[in-house]
């Protein structure tokens, strides 16, 4: 690695586009996949940011033809090859490049290939999702703690590096993002480790998009619930006292302006 990096190196912007609504990317990200000569996405930001880029410069690096999924290994190429030959990258991600969204790894690649780069924050779905949807991932009176946890590891792992028996005894709330499809194992694993089954859980697809829906239940209760609502990806898990603020508040929300909760979807029975 050198000490100085070439004048005529292209720069590569890891910029969090939000929770998928276009009015919350942030002023620097709209001005950044503006100007930029290429921008390197996957699925996560959604269809109306990913539509609004001309498709002239836009590269999708997520899911492939045929159902082949970008390795990072590709990306990571990608992003220096694109440099390298002078041009301004925007690597896109959906909510913010390092809450699961493998940005580390980006800039350590980027870094031994001596090119430079600079990170953009975004709102990540993890706090934007549960909170535009009534359910405040800390509250004085229900949770004074957070955590975060991937429903979706590397699959390389021999094993896996969450101890949702650790995460039981928190006693705070616990997001879990990408993980609809492993919901029956870690609401087993949550109540095999103590936690009560009447828990309030809450799940929300497509947070901040018009598609959006919000069920809630119990920890018990919450498979039947993904399954009687349609739950599908991408969606998030919020498992803890504060998903009951939403039925406090949820008819305030129907009301609002804000078009991502017009057609909200609630299990009114829970």
């Amino acid at each position: 690695m050198s000490d100085e990096i070439d004048t005529d190196t292209g720069t590569v912007y890891l910029v969090g586009s939000g929770p998928g609504d276009p009015s919350l990317l942030t002023v620097k990200a709209t001005e950044l996949i503006e100007t930029a000569d290429i921008v390197l996405h996957d699925k996560l930001p959604g269809p109306a940011i990913i539509e609004s880029i001309p498709e002239s410069k836009r590269e999708d690096v997520g899911k492939r033809a045929g159902g082949e999924r970008t390795s990072q290994e590709y990306t990571n190429h990608r992003l220096v090859e694109l440099a390298e030959a002078g041009k301004t990258v925007v690597r896109l991600k959906g909510g913010d490049p390092f809450v699961f969204g493998r940005g580390g790894e980006e800039i350590e690649h980027l870094a031994a290939s001596d090119i430079p780069f600079e990170i953009v924050p975004g709102i990540t779905s993890a706090i934007g999702g549960p909170g535009v949807a009534g359910i405040p991932v800390t509250h004085r009176e229900y949770a004074s703690s957070v955590s975060f946890v991937t429903g979706h590891e590397d699959p390389t792992k021999d094993e896996s590096a969450i101890d949702w028996g650790a995460l039981a005894a928190t006693g705070g709330t616990i997001v879990v993002l990408m993980g609809v499809g492993k919901l029956p194992a870690y609401a087993a694993e949550l109540q095999d480790a103590g936690m009560d089954p009447e828990t309030p859980i809450a799940l929300i697809e497509q947070a901040t998009r018009p598609s959006m829906q919000v069920a809630v239940g119990t920890l018990e209760t919450a498979v039947n619930v993904r399954d009687e609502v349609g739950i599908e990806p991408p969606a998030i898990t919020i498992i803890g006292e504060v998903a009951t603020t939403r039925e406090h508040v949820s008819h305030w929300l129907e009301q609002t302006p804000q078009h991502y909760f017009e057609q909200i979807n609630t299990d009114e029975d829970s």
